[in-house]
């Protein structure tokens, strides 16, 4: 079971994990939550039909790990668009930017705090039980949370590395050991590590 996840009867997923790796998700977790942002404000208005046609913002994120979390709905895949189809392209995300962001990111704010949850859980087991470590038992419910956050995780990850395609994947496990980018490629080569293994393990 060390590094990889295995199905647990009747669904959901469990992976051995040390300190040290149950502290650098958990770390990378926060920072996930830290970069989507807060949650709605505490004096927003307690009308649910309100809150569900609330208004998010209309153009792409600055930041490159926000644009990779919430691209643009609308592009065009062969390639760069005449003016006037670029335009209407540009409309249309922004429209459906408008209806469906503040959604995506408290999808993605509740992912990543299940990991911390379920992490924070795992610690205090273990450091109850005098151990290095534990053996994470995820629900299927659990489990679909973690294997959102680790995607989401992975593309911020390689927003960072400015990992485009599959060359690029290729080109850093060839990075000398003194190259500052080594620890963070590490990372994302682990996280996707688990991501497949979960996705195998979550396969009927």
């Amino acid at each position: 079971m060390p590094g990889q996840f295995e199905p647990l009867p009747g669904g959901g997923a469990a992976v051995a994990l040390d300190d040290v790796e149950i502290s650098i998700i958990r770390s990378l977790a926060v920072q996930l939550l830290e970069l989507i942002g807060p949650g709605p404000a505490e004096d927003a208005s307690d009308d649910p039909l309100a809150e569900l046609f609330a208004e998010g913002p209309s153009e792409p994120p600055t930041d490159p790990v926000l644009r990779r979390l919430f691209p643009d709905a609308y592009g065009d895949p062969e390639g760069a668009p005449q003016a006037a189809e670029a335009e209407r392209q540009r409309a249309h995300s922004a429209e459906f930017r408008r209806y469906t962001e503040n959604d995506l990111r408290a999808g993605k704010r509740g992912n990543a705090l299940a990991v911390i949850r379920t992490l924070d859980a795992l610690a205090s087991a273990s450091a109850g039980a005098g151990e290095d470590g534990a053996v994470l038992k995820l629900s299927a419910e659990e489990s679909r949370q973690w294997l959102s956050a680790l995607n989401d995780l992975r593309l911020a990850i390689g927003a960072r590395l400015e990992i485009a395609d599959e060359d690029d994947t290729d080109l850093l496990y060839r990075l000398p050991d003194e190259d500052p980018r080594k620890p963070m490629v590490m990372a994302y080569l682990w996280l996707g590590g688990l991501q497949e293994s979960l996705v195998a393990t979550l396969m009927p």
